[in-house]
């Protein structure tokens, strides 16, 4: 089995169909020819017919011309240019008269032939075309008139045309393979780009793009497709890279610090209070270590895959009070000064386990950037059909500088001046991804110092 290259395959399928297109088109002006020529001596041979029947004489059983110079005219006494063969059949099957051309030879009568029908048969060794006309006198059947042209000339012209068809197809062929392949070549000239900016992408170098086409086809498109393939594998790549260098240097983080508070304590002996402190401190960094590696894992899990949502009809109304009974400590500890704004009851399709993680962290926010006996409003409103969803705090805000980041993974605004508030800067990254699952629109406005309100719009 040939293993041709695309380029090859493509000529090879022209060529095939060319072919084709060229044996049917030579048929035809071979077939056009050999009719017309047949034509020609058909017409002739039937001119000599009636000729001859008006100037045939009958008599006596008899069968000859009116005028006996006929048979000296240069048609019937020589071989050469256009001769026509004439004779003359009586009924017993006995030659009658002959044109003098015919010399010693005969034309030879077939009685299987249809009167009239002209066919090909041989003089010798001499192809000529013939008819059998019958004779008639008192509607009695006298004889036969045999009419016969040579056709050597035009089985000539006919082989001549044969030959030449015959040995100009290959050629064509052969000449129309190399004009295929090479614009062949250069139409797929793109995919040769493609092989070749493939070959050298590899994940330390994903800057290079398929040069684009001039003509706006089909590859074009195909070039274009893959160019915008490598940009979201290159994207995607460097989050990867970065969430992995964020991710080790934020749990390296916890653990240093467990790791040195440890330290320090076994350098000597303690007391009771000085080991309980201590202990409560790596504790407490341990399950910020937990924090941290439940909401990496939530995350990649929407990096990497979508999960199976399960839509349904969803009470909001409920989600929001059960979360903020959840933080009922929190609030109460802090003295919050806590508002709610329900109509009515409020339901929308969507996951009801994911919304709940997106209305956790964002009240959680609220909470822990809100000083004490500071205010927060959930509200739930309709508006024109699209239930919007409110929580506002009047906490320390976000600063304007900010507000395009606040989405990145690992950002904290202003980490170092809210030192003392424990955060993995993954919180509202994990709400954005949810959000975009969910086709949920968030919105968040914020003034430093003032608080922050952000906005769900379920449509």
């Amino acid at each position: 089995m040939f293993r041709f290259s695309f380029k090859n395959r493509i000529a090879f399928n022209y060529i095939i169909t060319t072919a084709m297109l060229i044996f049917v088109v030579f048929f035809a002006i071979f077939s056009i020819v050999k009719y017309s020529v047949y034509s020609h001596i058909n017409s002739d041979i039937l001119i000599e017919v009636d000729k001859h029947l008006s100037e045939v004489v009958l008599k006596n059983n008899h069968i000859g011309l009116n005028h006996d110079d006929e048979w000296k005219e240069r048609e019937h006494n020589t071989v050469a240019v256009n001769p026509v063969f004439v004779q003359f059949y009586d009924t017993k099957g006995s030659v009658a008269e002959k044109s003098p051309n015919l010399k010693i030879q005969t034309l030879k009568f077939h009685p299987e032939i249809k009167d009239y029908e002209l066919f090909d048969t041989r003089l010798v060794r001499n192809a000529i075309r013939q008819i059998q006309v019958p004779l008639y006198q008192n509607q009695i059947k006298r004889g036969y008139l045999l009419i016969a042209m040579p056709l050597e000339d035009a089985k000539m012209v006919l082989q001549n045309l044969f030959k030449i068809l015959l040995f100009t197809y290959p050629l064509i062929l052969i000449l129309l393979f190399i004009i295929a392949r090479i614009i062949a070549g250069r139409s797929i000239k793109p995919i040769s780009s493609i092989i070749e900016t493939s070959n050298i992408i590899t994940k330390d170098n994903l800057k290079s793009r398929i040069p684009l086409p001039q003509n706006q086809d089909e590859l074009y498109v195909l070039s274009q497709t893959i160019n915008n393939l490598l940009d979201r594998i290159e994207n995607t790549i460097e989050r990867e890279k970065q969430f992995t260098s964020d991710a080790s240097h934020e749990l390296r983080t916890p653990l240093t610090v467990i790791k040195g508070t440890l330290e320090v304590l076994i350098r000597k002996p303690r007391n009771q209070e000085e080991y309980h402190e201590k202990i409560n401190f790596c504790v407490s960094e341990v399950n910020r270590l937990n924090d941290l590696v439940d909401q990496l894992l939530l995350l990649a899990r929407f990096e990497n895959q979508k999960k199976s949502l399960k839509i349904e009809k969803t009470y909001l109304n409920a989600i929001l009070l059960d979360t903020i009974a959840r933080y009922s400590n929190v609030i109460s500890s802090k003295k919050i000064q806590l508002s709610t704004a329900f109509a009515m009851d409020y339901y929308v399709n969507t996951d009801g386990y994911l919304l709940t993680i997106i209305i956790t962290n964002l009240i959680s926010n609220a909470l822990k950037y809100s000083n004490e006996n500071a205010n927060l409003f959930v509200n739930i409103t309709d508006n024109n059909g699209i239930i919007e969803c409110q929580i506002s705090d009047s906490g320390r805000g976000i600063a304007a500088a900010d507000l395009d980041k606040i989405f990145n993974q690992f950002y904290r605004s202003k980490s170092i001046e809210n030192s003392d508030i424990k955060g993995t800067g993954l919180g509202l990254s994990i709400v954005k991804r949810l959000c975009i699952l969910l086709n949920i629109e968030i919105q968040i406005q914020s003034k430093e110092n003032s608080g922050t309100s952000v906005f769900l719009r379920f449509h």
